[in-house]
Order: structure tokens, then C-alpha cells, then sequence
């Protein structure tokens, strides 16, 4: 899956996953963060407003998304 990122420099990674609807609610995004379920470039973020730029890639429950401009 791609998401692009139109007239920005970056996405906070709890935002992504709440534009995405792969979460109910950001309160949930925070939570499955701060566990450590998220992957960003093959590592573990704990971050929950970790700024997402062009060419990174995530992983969150099964799907995988690469940040395009």
C-alpha cells in the first residue's frame, strides 16, 4: 500500500494510521504505538508523532506502507 504526501514534508505516524482507518480512533493509534506494534524502516517505533517522510516504510497489523510523494 502507498500513501502520498501532497504540499508536505511529513506525516506523524499516529495520523497515518488513523487516515488509513487501520484504527479506530488515535487513542488506539497511541496505544498500539507506544507497545511497539508499529515498524518503521525495520525498526520498532515507540514514537507516536514519529515524522514519516518520502521513502519510508511501516509496518502495522499485516499491511505495509510506503510514505510517496
Amino acid at each position: 500500500m502507498q500513501f502520498q504526501i501532497d504540499n508536505k514534508e511529513y506525516i506523524e505516524l499516529n495520523k497515518l494510521l488513523k487516515i488509513l482507518n487501520l484504527v479506530e480512533s488515535g487513542g488506539q493509534a497511541n496505544m498500539f504505538i507506544t507497545e511497539g506494534e508499529a515498524i518503521v524502516n525495520n525498526e520498532i517505533e515507540t514514537r507516536k508523532r514519529k515524522k514519516l517522510r518520502v521513502g519510508d516504510i511501516i509496518e502495522f497489523n499485516g499491511y505495509t506502507i510506503e510514505i510517496t510523494k
